[in-house]
């Protein structure tokens, strides 16, 4: 069995330093379509060193985004990465992220889900730096073939919407260079760039990054109902239920609360076809 889901589990976490500035800050950003109007003062808190503020989901490429792929090595785990799609995604953040930092990067599979014909792995990632943790990731990694070995299928929580129209809707164009300006943060995988290997994936093309999505949706949600302010965001959580494509549009509608934003977001031209779901941002 490629995945021994007690061992996975009971293995010794995997440490790593990371660093980063305010050139990959601005680089994410970038690649999440920041930067239109150039001149925007909103936009400048994206892209202008002086101004410049951090957009808690680039705690998923910050160290280059090894974490994920690396996360799935190791004892109990033999896993094709063919087999593997990005499942769901959750980031807890502890206080802001500095434009310029050094961290210890802690990583270790928190549990494994056998889903029948796939299993999903929780790998959760730990930043902390000399003042103390900034941010705690949970990326749920669904492997196909990989289930079927009796194990606990779960939490399976499907969240409504709320009953009522949503307070804010924002369109975004995705740019038909997008994916390749987002990879150059770290995922590097050839399905977003090269389209005889998105064939081979069962793509007529390359798609965006997931990921690339879920930083454009917490952008609209900062942006339009938190005033600006990434400070205010505490956790960010979604399930990726659909691939998008450059060229296409983001529809994004939030639904806020006192505490909380209930997000979908969906493609335009494919008749609202869902991109992200239960997808909520708790915020201060």
């Amino acid at each position: 069995m490629p995945i021994d889901a007690a061992k996975a589990v009971a293995a010794e976490p995997r440490s790593a330093e990371i660093a980063w500035d305010h050139k990959d800050i601005q680089l994410y950003h970038l690649g999440l379509g920041a930067g239109i109007p150039a001149t925007d003062p909103d936009e400048l808190r994206y892209t202008l060193e002086s101004k410049l503020h951090v957009l808690p989901s680039f705690a998923t490429v910050a160290g280059a985004g090894k974490g994920v792929i690396g996360g799935l090595t190791g004892p109990g785990l033999d896993i094709s990465l063919a087999s593997v799609l990005h499942g769901g995604q959750t980031i807890r953040l502890h206080r802001p992220i500095p434009v310029r930092g050094r961290a210890v990067s802690t990583s270790r599979i928190a549990a494994v889900y056998d889903k029948g014909k796939a299993a999903i792995l929780v790998l959760r990632t730990e930043a902390a730096d000399d003042e103390g943790p900034l941010w705690t990731s949970d990326a749920q990694i669904f492997v196909r073939g990989e289930g079927g070995f009796g194990g606990d299928r779960g939490p399976s929580v499907r969240l409504e919407l709320p009953p009522r129209e949503p307070d804010k809707v924002v369109e975004k164009a995705i740019r038909e260079d997008q994916a390749l300006l987002y990879r150059l943060s770290g995922d590097w995988n050839p399905l977003h760039a090269d389209p005889e290997f998105a064939r081979l994936a069962g793509f007529d093309r390359p798609i965006l990054h997931g990921l690339c999505s879920y930083g454009m949706a917490l952008k609209a949600v900062v942006d339009t109902v938190l005033g600006g302010d990434v400070g205010r965001v505490r956790s960010y959580t979604t399930r990726f239920a659909g691939v998008v494509f450059p060229g296409e549009t983001l529809r994004i509608r939030m639904w806020a609360g006192d505490s909380q934003v209930h997000v979908s977001v969906t493609a335009v031209e494919r008749d609202d076809a869902p991109v992200l779901a239960d997808t909520i941002v708790e915020h201060s």
